[in-house]
């Protein structure tokens, strides 16, 4: 890292505007598919159970590469481990729109899930290693708006794309995903700030080391419980809550994805420059405690100005959350290679947008909607708990609280 970028820490490098543009791209395109994927699974006379499972697929595949995601880090480098990912999701996709029978569809969408957890893995560790410390935050609130501003717009194309295919959508996604390849390739090639794996002096933070930190664990239990509801219940419950409860349109679900998304993607800028000045502690626990009750008062909701006001909320809790969340996590690894440590970062929020729908689906078929929003917004709130006895992260913070052992020193005592 350059003289300059240490002397001012508030400059982000070249290098982050980069990621951030690629994340937008691919946000693009994965909007692009999302309308068309079950309706196209459909279209080979499958049930909806069966087309369910064509997105499972994508998510199970994701977390079951995900501990190999994370060690190909350490072997080959983020940004070459980032670049195959992307490659592997460009042409997974774009086999998708020549795909004959259903069961071809699975096998190339459980493709990109390894792609895409190798892309999502090295690109955040690759965050991790270009920004400094005291801009995480705002690097990775720029991460997070990249993305959602991206899956908005990309579902509005998509739309347009599925009036003239069913796999327009899928190719549409693959020139994307090839123009992010090629933006990260071209920007990033001669990058003096990113060392290949050989190069690279900085030792590997194992994850019992990382499990050791209290910041860590329960960034685990946020973003857990995070997946859970954002990725998981919000996707296949609302929807159903909508036409079921409220007794609107299909199409209105839509309208509350979007409100749940402009609250999001409102606060995260500002949530990720707060973190940086704050702590990480203080907006996480904000974050947790409004989307929790915001999720709890959804199942309390009977006339649809009240649903979209607590699922703004919602959205704008959330949107607190995932900057100083995601920081802290990269507070704990420093300057080491965490390929492992990330990768169960994120297996966690993948284990609960699966689980989510599931355990909360089955509350709503036994007991009710309203049962199973108050599980969803008490696991929110569950780990705020975990939250409150864990150490601030932020350097400048912990420095001022001395017992912690800064990353190198973790790693250096668990070598021999």
């Amino acid at each position: 890292m350059s003289v300059a970028t240490l002397e001012r820490p508030e400059t982000l490098p070249r290098e982050v505007w980069v990621l951030v543009s690629a994340n937008f791209v691919i946000a693009i395109g994965f909007g692009l598919v999302a309308p068309a994927l079950p309706t196209f699974a459909r279209s080979f006379d499958v049930s909806v159970t069966a087309a369910s499972i064509v997105v499972s697929a994508f998510a199970v595949a994701r977390l079951v590469f995900a501990p190999a995601a994370g060690a190909l880090l350490s072997r080959i480098g983020e940004r070459r481990v980032y670049l195959i990912g992307l490659w592997i999701v460009a042409a997974s996709t774009g086999a998708c729109a020549f795909a004959n029978d259903y069961w071809q569809l699975v096998t190339v969408r459980a493709l990109g899930g390894i792609g895409s957890t190798m892309f999502t893995v090295s690109g955040i560790a690759l965050l991790i290693h270009l920004t400094p410390a005291g801009v995480r935050g705002k690097a990775t609130g720029l991460w997070g708006t990249s993305f959602l501003l991206g899956t908005v717009v990309g579902p509005l194309v998509g739309g347009g794309l599925i009036t003239i295919s069913l796999r327009a959508p899928f190719l549409a996604y693959a020139g994307a995903l090839i123009v992010a390849i090629l933006i990260v390739w071209l920007a990033l090639r001669n990058s003096t700030l990113i060392a290949s794996a050989n190069d690279d002096p900085q030792p590997g933070m194992p994850l019992r080391t990382a499990l050791r930190d209290s910041g860590y664990r329960a960034a685990l239990a946020s973003n857990f419980a995070n997946g859970w509801a954002a990725f998981g219940v919000r996707v296949s419950l609302v929807p159903l809550f909508i036409t079921e409860v409220l007794d609107k349109e299909d199409s209105f679900a839509g309208t509350a994805l979007a409100v749940f998304a402009a609250g999001n993607v409102a606060m995260l800028m500002f949530s990720g420059r707060l973190s940086d000045r704050w702590g990480r502690k203080p907006p996480v626990l904000i974050g947790l405690t409004v989307a929790g009750l915001a999720t709890i008062s959804i199942g309390y909701t009977t006339s649809v100005p009240a649903f979209l006001l607590v699922t703004a909320i919602a959205g704008i809790g959330t949107g607190i959350l995932s900057p100083p969340q995601s920081a802290a996590v990269a507070d704990v690894i420093g300057k080491a290679r965490g390929g492992q440590v990330l990768a169960s970062f994120q297996m966690v929020a993948d284990i609960g947008a699966i689980l989510g729908p599931v355990i909360a689906g089955m509350l709503a078929d036994r007991l009710s909607y309203t049962a199973a929003f108050v599980a969803t917004g008490a696991l929110s709130l569950a780990a705020a708990l975990v939250w409150l006895p864990a150490r601030e992260t932020l350097p400048a913070r912990s420095a001022e609280k001395p017992g912690h052992p800064t990353p190198e020193e973790a790693i250096g005592a668990e070598l021999p």
